[in-house]
């Protein structure tokens, strides 16, 4: 992404806290603060924080009101080279970090007002702040970035779409598999599919992959495991890779040899044909729960209705599972830069699943789909 990026997402954040009448955000490790920074690293034990004031009035300290990296100082180099953020403050390992959080929040003028969080930031970093700031009232930063981050910009559509392209190279190498595919286990297939997300330009897997063969395919959510696939039997493959932190999410059920038993052609069209509706329906200004109504009234008229036991979709963005949700009794309207899954399912107990997933991306008139591999099941 270019340098630019993350600076200006800064100064939407800080014109976002405005406007909902917050005088301050602090990130700790994770998502939002990559999604500002650029910098990702997980969550430890140290104090590493970014504070950006609303920057609509004085700080009364010295240092101006822009947003600032607090971080140990066996970080400010990595920090320095990774991110635009001119105003980087370190502590050493013996400070106490608190003091220095206390300093920081004082200078920025931070020490009251409303301050946003990060929703899933540590109790301890928490703990620490509301000691920093105790005339402060608190809020989430959901409040602010929600909106902000909910509508893809190019830069993050550009890496979803690399990541996507890598998942759509792997579905064409499992489909070349074929007959290899019998007598493997879930967990290696598991890893084959690592391997080609890698090959393909990918960084990492998203999330668990999914490989879930007969009667494992059932399972919404089943992960992979030791059991062989089979002649004749649906395997359901959920997997994705990420591309500058940003992930795909891409589901096929494949069938690798053999004929598959009788009932299950129909289902897969079923399932094809109500993710087709639900891809169709989407546009700007359409509620998200039409989306999940138009896929759901296909399946529930081909009588499957009580087998589609979860929501039509997600947001997709740095986290894999994120706003917009599409789901009945969202009626949020999409706008054009949402991206999020379609991926009705099919699952009949103890015998095999079915799911086709792809990520869409909301345009001006309509959608874009991120994927482009065949979605039938040989």
């Amino acid at each position: 992404m270019t340098e630019g990026v993350h600076a200006e997402r800064r100064e939407r954040a800080a014109a976002r806290l405005r406007e909902t009448g917050a005088d301050g955000l602090v990130c700790f490790p994770g998502r939002n603060l990559q999604y500002l920074t650029g910098f990702a690293e997980e969550p430890g034990e140290r104090h590493l924080l970014l504070v950006v004031p609303a920057g609509d009035r004085p700080t009364g300290g010295a240092t101006a009101a822009e947003p600032t990296l607090l971080v140990p100082s066996l970080y400010e180099t990595q920090v320095r080279e990774e991110t635009t953020v001119d105003a980087v403050r370190t502590w050493a390992d013996g400070d106490d970090p608190t003091a220095a959080v206390r300093d920081l929040l004082g200078d920025l003028g931070l020490r009251g007002g409303r301050l946003l969080v990060d929703d899933t930031m540590w109790a301890t970093f928490t703990q620490d702040l509301r000691a920093a700031a105790p005339d402060a009232e608190w809020g989430l930063a959901s409040e602010a970035l929600a909106d902000l981050r909910v509508r893809k910009d190019e830069a993050e559509l550009d890496a979803m779409r690399a990541a996507a392209a890598a998942a759509d190279e792997t579905v064409r190498d499992l489909r070349d598999l074929g007959a290899d595919a019998v007598g493997t286990t879930e967990r290696d297939l598991a890893d084959w599919i690592a391997d080609r997300l890698a090959a393909h330009g990918g960084e990492g897997v998203s999330f668990e992959t999914i490989v879930g063969s007969g009667p494992n395919g059932a399972k919404p959510h089943h992960g992979h495991g030791d059991r062989e696939v089979r002649a004749g039997e649906p395997v359901v493959l959920d997997f994705g890779t990420r591309v500058d932190g940003y992930p795909s999410d891409q589901t096929r059920t494949l069938v690798f040899d053999g004929e598959p038993p009788a009932e299950y052609e129909r289902v897969h069209e079923t399932v094809r044909a109500a993710q087709t509706a639900a891809v169709e329906a989407v546009g700007p200004g359409v509620a998200a729960e039409a989306v999940d109504r138009a896929a759901r009234e296909v399946v529930e008229d081909a009588g499957y209705g009580e087998a589609f036991v979860h929501r039509t979709g997600h947001g997709v963005g740095l986290d894999v599972h994120e706003e917009p949700y599409i789901v009945a009794g969202n009626d949020r309207a999409l706008e054009p830069g949402m991206a999020f899954s379609v991926e009705p399912g099919i699952y009949l107990d103890g015998r095999f699943g079915c799911r086709i997933e792809d990520l869409v991306v909301v345009t001006e008139d309509g959608c874009q789909r991120l994927n482009d591999t065949d979605r039938g099941w040989r």
